[in-house]
């Protein structure tokens, strides 16, 4: 018998978790903050469409994931040259 033969359901059955219905967890599990998604943010990025040329998007693209991100920091740079935001 090798060790992956003495292997079984039963073994399962051993619980070496501790038990959580008593000593005040369950009073620990109704206070705790349920906590889903992302973070909130204070201003959240607006989702839009936009139609943009092939070029543009082709070189955006070519540099990788995050393309949407550089474009968005390229609008965000040019914006910040033209002196306004």
């Amino acid at each position: 018998m090798n060790e992956n033969e003495g292997s079984t359901a039963r073994d399962s059955d051993r619980d070496d978790a501790p038990d959580l219905t008593g000593d005040g967890w369950p009073e620990k599990f109704a206070e705790a903050k349920v906590r889903r998604g992302r973070p909130p943010v204070a201003k959240p990025k607006v989702s839009t469409t936009i139609r943009l040329s092939p070029e543009v998007i082709d070189y955006f693209k070519a540099g990788g994931r995050g393309w949407q991100t550089r474009i968005d920091q390229a609008l965000r740079d040019w914006i910040g040259k033209q002196g306004a935001a």
